[in-house]
C-alpha cells in the first residue's frame, strides 16, 4: 500500500513537471527566434553607417538581390558602392537570408511577418517624432543593433505611446 502511494506521488510529480516543461519550451524557443546574429563587419560598417544593419534573416534571398541591385536609388538615397563591395555584400546577404514565407518583399516593413508582428502598433506611433517610420527599428527595439528583437527589449517611446 505504501509503495502504491509513493508511486502515485512520483507519477504526479513526473507528469506535472513534464507538462510544465512542455508549456515553457515553446515560449523559450519563440523568444530565441527574435534574436539574430550579424557577423559580417563589412555589412555592419557599410549599411550600419546610415541605419541599423538589419539582420539578413529578415528578408529572403531575392529581396536582398533586389535591394543590392538598386543601391543607386536605395529608398530615396544613393547608397552605391563599388562592384567588388556590392558583390561581397550581396553574397553575404543571400547566403544569410531568411527562409520564412512572406519575406520576399524588398522592404522589411512590407513583409507579411512584419505586418503580423506589428499589426497592433498605431499609425500615430510610426509617424511620431521619435519613431518617424516603421523602418526605424531602434526607436522601439532597444537592442536592435545587437540583433535582439525580442519583446522583452521593446520600449515604445513615451511620446509615441500617447
Amino acid at each position: 500500500m505504501l509503495d502504491e502511494r509513493k508511486r502515485k506521488v512520483f507519477d504526479a510529480i513526473v507528469w506535472t513537471s513534464s507538462l510544465l516543461y512542455a508549456a515553457v519550451l515553446p515560449v523559450a524557443a519563440s523568444a530565441d527566434s527574435q534574436r539574430y546574429t550579424n557577423e559580417n563587419p563589412s555589412y555592419r560598417a557599410e549599411c550600419g553607417s546610415c541605419h541599423v544593419a538589419y539582420p539578413p534573416a529578415l528578408l529572403g534571398p531575392d529581396a536582398w538581390r533586389t535591394i543590392m541591385n538598386g543601391l543607386d536609388e536605395h529608398f530615396g538615397t544613393d547608397a552605391s558602392v563599388g562592384d567588388a563591395r556590392r558583390a561581397e555584400l550581396t553574397a553575404y546577404l543571400v547566403a544569410s537570408a531568411g527562409t520564412r514565407k512572406g519575406s520576399d518583399a524588398p522592404r522589411i516593413t512590407e513583409a507579411r511577418w512584419f505586418r503580423k508582428e506589428h499589426g497592433e502598433v498605431a499609425a500615430a506611433t510610426w509617424h511620431s517624432r521619435s519613431v518617424k517610420s516603421p523602418a526605424n527599428c531602434e526607436a522601439c527595439h532597444s537592442q536592435a543593433a545587437a540583433g535582439d528583437f525580442s519583446e522583452r527589449t521593446v520600449r515604445i517611446p513615451r511620446e509615441a505611446a500617447r
